[in-house]
């Protein structure tokens, strides 16, 4: 087997650190992005369920109430 030759470790410049820092904030930037869109939608489906639910169990029960009080 031949041996794979090694990467000569390059030091980097100021201005590759510096794109580097930034590319890294800008990822943080979009994953914590993400999670605020993921709360927010979790958040909207919560509501929407809750109102659903109170629709389907307050018109049954409203319309019972009239149809029993003999109008």
């Amino acid at each position: 087997m031949a041996k794979k030759p090694q990467k000569a470790k390059q030091k980097l410049t100021a201005k590759q650190i510096e794109e580097r820092a930034r590319a890294a904030e800008e990822r943080e930037r979009r994953v914590a992005a993400a999670a605020a869109k993921k709360a927010r939608t979790k958040q909207v489906f919560t509501v929407i369920i809750c109102v659903i639910l109170v629709l389907a169990l307050g018109i049954p029960t409203i319309g019972l109430s009239i149809l029993g009080s003999g109008l």
